[in-house]
């Protein structure tokens, strides 16, 4: 026989996965008339609750997870070090929790785990965090999280159960506007882009500041200019490649990331293109990459340990209200904006 889920008892009570939780975690907010049709459900389906899924809802232990799907090693380092200077100021435990968010049993993997873990919360990074089937489940289960997406993230916001919850924004498109004008601002007229993952919402909108920096300054994005490139050293080195083949070469280029920066920093310099004289190239992120090439890298500087920090504490509170069943506040949105940082890579146009 097919085991009783919570969900079974939520559907034949005609109540919600939540309140069925409330009425094993045996929780006096719930009127009686409620508690009396869960428990009819459990008693006709003869639900056995296991300890972990009960406690889902009730007395948490002190774990926090961070479950991610990212290639950039010094982004998920960052994170988790400012996760974990919190939860070990607070008491909390951190669960480090990678994963591949295009499985296609990625909500069952995310599920199994909070039940094994018995978690408190967790802090969620892009794409996972800009997948709303993701939410979805975290709200049935009753989990606290914290979202951290890019700017202007409309899937996230369009969805309106997942209001109860924290989010922190990164301005990556008003990040990349901010780099655009200062190439132009340089001089630069044939700027190069090359994008991380799509999968990202910060790909497309660093791509969309890029594009509507060129607008204001009365310039059309030339499609053979932006190239759909992945968050690492060789596809920015490939991607370079291709954008330096192209006629008029461009005289600068702005890539998605640090890593992909310098990958297209060593292209030119396979190609005996010199930086800045001949090519400017920015990246984003201000990553060890961005200090250990020659010349080192023009970048927006993205506070990850202070983002991963202030998420941290901002869920800490969250759960510890939740446990104390006292009212929540009402959610904000907390916005990080990345500050360029200006170095070698960088310069005036020359005509050469």
């Amino acid at each position: 026989m097919t085991k009783v889920t919570i969900h079974d008892v939520a559907r034949h009570a005609g109540v919600s996965i939540k309140t069925v939780s409330r009425v094993l975690n045996q929780e006096p907010s719930v009127r009686q008339s409620t508690k009396e049709k869960v428990t009819e459900a459990i008693t006709i389906l003869n639900y056995q609750p296991n300890l972990s899924a009960r406690n889902l809802a009730g007395a948490r232990s002190y774990t926090i997870a961070y479950v991610y799907d990212n290639p950039n090693a010094y982004y998920i380092i960052e994170m988790q070090k400012g996760i974990l200077s919190i939860c070990r100021e607070h008491g909390f435990e951190l669960v480090i929790h990678p994963c591949d968010s295009t499985a296609d049993d990625i909500c069952e993997e995310i599920e199994m785990m909070i039940r094994r873990t018995n978690l408190s919360g967790l802090v969620l990074t892009p794409p996972l965090s800009e997948m709303p089937e993701i939410q979805t489940l975290l709200a049935q289960l009753d989990v606290q999280y914290i979202a951290i997406t890019s700017s202007q993230n409309k899937r996230e916001h369009e969805n309106q159960q997942h209001h109860d919850h924290q989010h922190i924004t990164i301005d990556d498109l008003g990040a990349a506007k901010d780099m655009t004008r200062y190439l132009l601002d340089m001089g630069h007229r044939q700027i190069g882009f090359i994008s991380g993952d799509l999968d990202h919402a910060s790909s497309h909108e660093r791509l969309n500041g890029y594009q509507e920096a060129l607008q204001e300054e009365g310039l059309k994005a030339d499609p053979k200019m932006v190239r759909s490139g992945q968050y690492s050293f060789e596809s920015g080195k490939v991607e370079a490649k291709t954008l330096l083949s192209t006629q008029p070469r461009p005289t600068a280029i702005f890539a998605c990331n640090d890593e992909i920066a310098a990958g297209a920093l060593f292209a030119a310099t396979q190609l005996d293109i010199q930086v800045p004289q001949e090519l400017s190239i920015v990246g984003f992120e201000d990553s060890p990459f961005s200090r250990q090439t020659w010349p080192s890298l023009t970048t927006c500087a993205q506070p990850t340990f202070e983002i991963a920090q202030h998420a941290t504490r901002s869920l800490i509170r969250q759960v510890r209200r939740t446990q104390a069943q006292t009212e929540t506040t009402k959610p904000i949105q907390h916005i990080f904006k990345p500050t360029l940082v200006l170095r070698e890579s960088s310069g005036h146009r020359q005509d050469v």
